[in-house]
């Protein structure tokens, strides 16, 4: 007889447990107004966030461009335009993570500099945001020994 009576505490302990502890809360459905009015706020940082990054990999871009311009067109002799056309090779090759580029090559008798400017990636609609980077460096060339030159 034992057996039947702790089978019987067990169903009801069971019993008990499916039961709710307390009355539901009147703030119930809550979560999903506080999610329905924290949704903008969480859709504008993850774009905002990735707005950023695109912008950091057009920056980078534009740089390195204009480091490759500057590279190729500071070497001894090289042909006039050169270092254009390098940039350009190197922004095509990049990708779209800089839009409507605009590179000058700028030359003197002992620097070559090179502005790269264009538009970063758009991720949020009507949003332009114009990149400039610029890179220089001397030009290669003979000098006689001894420093005179």
């Amino acid at each position: 007889m034992r057996t039947g009576h702790a089978s019987a505490r067990r169903a009801r302990s069971a019993e008990d447990r499916a039961r709710p502890a307390r009355a539901p809360r009147p703030d119930r459905g809550a979560s999903p107004v506080e999610l329905a009015v924290l949704m903008p706020v969480i859709f504008f940082m993850l774009f905002g966030a990735i707005q950023i990054a695109a912008v950091y990999v057009a920056r980078a871009t534009a740089l390195s461009a204009a480091q490759e311009a500057v590279a190729t067109e500071r070497m001894f002799e090289a042909q006039d335009g050169s270092g254009w056309k390098r940039a350009d090779a190197f922004i095509k090759a990049a990708g779209d993570w800089l839009t409507q580029p605009t590179i000058t090559v700028t030359e003197t008798d002992t620097e070559v500099s090179c502005v790269v400017t264009g538009n970063a990636l758009s991720v949020i609609p009507g949003w332009t945001l114009t990149v400039t980077q610029s890179a220089s460096a001397p030009r290669e060339r003979l000098t006689q020994p001894g420093g005179a030159g």
